[in-house]
């Protein structure tokens, strides 16, 4: 939907695929042409050869990947470029030398970008990852060398950690990237996540759009992403700036991406990855620099310079993003897929709302539980904070339990409204998950029936 509305607004014609399963998804209705990629749910969208087959066969000029499933994918790249179809994104050799973790350190190392302490490159067997470990010191970090989204990773407290997640890693990471490598890298206990968003040009032009803070995760997932920091100084904020963008012109970046940093408790970054797309969470800096990113990816895969110098870009207020989850967060967050009984979006000054729900659409069970982001924009901190509890009143997303009345109690924490927490804030805080459902008015209507049928019955 992101990308169908910013082709619209440059008078593009936009056509969209979708796996049966998605027959009745918002972005094949919204799009201009829609084609099925038959009945395969996730294996579809994995089919680089059909997806650009299909480009070529609508008259496509090019094709953005958006930012999961192929978006980081270097054979999607190649294909493209063979078949006459521009990818909107970085070169495939940038794609995979970025994706490939090892390779992302040296590119930083060469860069004079400072990284985590870790591994020479992957590391071949247990018996080597223990090795390694010891001369970190515990805890460390055992991630799968092409991983991304919270998956292919786990923390090691001790040794018999590392020895019960080594295989369970190595197999994650087989099934999920297809590259069973993995490394290890020094735990930061419990930093800030801060990353930046870059673009670069074909013209020799890159600036950094300002950082986003995204301390607020589980399990490696980000939950809420904060524009700019709350944490960072101006001269914080200038310094990892330049970090990012000295990052992308190492490696040759072009199009829109995303340098992600580690922040500890004495306030040293620390290079973690770079993501060659555009991010989930893109709509904050959208919001505080007046950016529209995916329009600027467009135009830069155009061959056409960045519409922006660094000294034209400043942040102006705050933006926060709630990922909103089709989750059950009183119960351990499993999923809650089924049928949106009904769905209305919240309204009003600074609030906007990107997604594909809307009454009767059925939240399918095969993909990611995220259904829509909530992004809301104020001219200061508390004022944020203040707009941001309104709109999440206001957000109405029935027949399926969302992680809406979690971010509800998160907003109302201290720690979280001083603006001074780290990715360790979820866990810290077991008792935001003990609220009380919101009902709808269906329900309370039942209740208050039952109520006046037991009454009449005393």
């Amino acid at each position: 939907m992101r990308i169908v509305r910013a082709c619209a607004e440059m008078g593009i014609r936009s056509v969209a695929v979708y796996a049966e399963a998605d027959r009745h998804s918002l972005h094949v209705k919204k799009a201009d042409e829609a084609y099925s990629l038959g009945p395969d749910t996730v294996a579809g969208y994995l089919n680089a050869h059909r997806l650009v087959n299909l480009a070529v066969a609508t008259g496509c000029d090019a094709l953005h990947p958006g930012y999961g499933f192929l978006s980081e994918n270097a054979e999607l790249a190649e294909i493209c470029a063979r078949r006459g179809i521009t990818f909107i994104g970085p070169a495939a050799e940038v794609i995979r030398r970025m994706g490939d973790k090892t390779a992302a350190r040296e590119t930083a190392i060469a860069a004079g970008v400072p990284v985590v302490p870790g591994s020479d490159g992957s590391v071949a067997n247990l018996a080597e990852a223990l090795v390694i470990a010891d001369q970190l010191g515990y805890p460390v970090m055992l991630k799968a060398t092409s991983g991304g989204g919270g998956r292919g990773i786990r923390r090691c407290e001790q040794p018999d950690d590392l020895r019960r997640n080594f295989d369970r890693v190595v197999s994650e990471a087989t099934k999920a990237f297809g590259n069973a490598e993995v490394y290890l890298e020094k735990c930061i206990v419990n930093p800030r996540h801060i990353e930046v968003q870059i673009l670069a040009d074909n013209h020799g032009n890159a600036i950094h759009l300002y950082e986003r803070d995204c301390s607020i995760q589980r399990r490696h997932q980000k939950m809420i992403e904060i524009a700019p920091s709350p944490q960072l100084t101006t001269e914080q904020r200038e310094y990892v700036g330049r970090l990012a963008v000295q990052a992308a012109q190492t490696v040759g970046y072009r199009n829109a991406g995303t340098v992600e940093f580690l922040m500890d408790k004495d306030s040293s970054f620390y290079f973690m990855e770079m993501n060659t797309r555009v991010q989930v969470e893109h709509p904050v800096t959208e919001e505080i620099t007046g950016v529209d990113i995916v329009q600027e990816q467009i135009r830069v895969a155009a061959g056409l310079p960045l519409s922006y110098s660094q000294e034209k870009i400043a942040p102006r207020g705050f933006a926060m993003e709630f990922r909103i989850n089709a989750e059950d967060p009183k119960n351990g967050f499993l999923p809650s897929f089924g049928k949106v009984t009904r769905y209305f979006a919240p309204g009003g000054p600074g609030v906007r709302t990107d997604g594909a729900l809307y009454t009767g659409y059925e939240i399918p069970p095969y993909y990611d539980s995220m259904c829509a982001k909530l992004i809301v924009w104020a001219p200061d901190w508390e004022h944020l904070l203040q707009r941001s509890a309104r709109a999440l009143r206001d957000i109405g997303v029935f027949g399926v339990k969302t992680t809406i009345p979690y971010y509800q109690e998160i907003l109302k924490d201290p720690e979280f409204r001083s603006g001074k927490f780290d990715t360790g804030f979820v866990d810290a805080h077991p008792e935001l998950v003990d609220y009380h459902p919101r009902r709808s008015h269906r329900e309370l209507a039942a209740a208050i029936a039952a109520a006046i049928a037991a009454s009449v019955g005393l």
